[in-house]
């Protein structure tokens, strides 16, 4: 082990963030499509308290950021 004392060891403090650097807020459901954060919750996440973020975090895996079904495709185009 290193003969550094750890007081003096540098240490990063980063707020944990479910961000997968996938940024994309999908019309729709206004979710981002990398994470499932609304666009609100991204803007207010470093304000937040770590109880408040976790609370997030803890919901994000029960969202849909995206619709998973199809558009309609050919079909629907032909009904126009």
């Amino acid at each position: 082990m290193s003969d550094i004392p750890q007081n003096l060891v540098w240490r990063r403090n980063e707020i944990e963030s479910p961000c997968v650097q996938i940024c994309v807020i999908h019309p729709e459901t206004r979710l981002c499509t990398g994470c499932a954060r609304s666009i609100d919750e991204i803007g207010a996440w470093s304000r937040m308290n770590a109880d408040e973020r976790r609370a997030i975090m803890d919901e994000l895996p029960t969202r849909t950021p995206a619709p998973t079904g199809r558009r309609g495709g050919r079909a629907a185009r032909l009904k126009r």
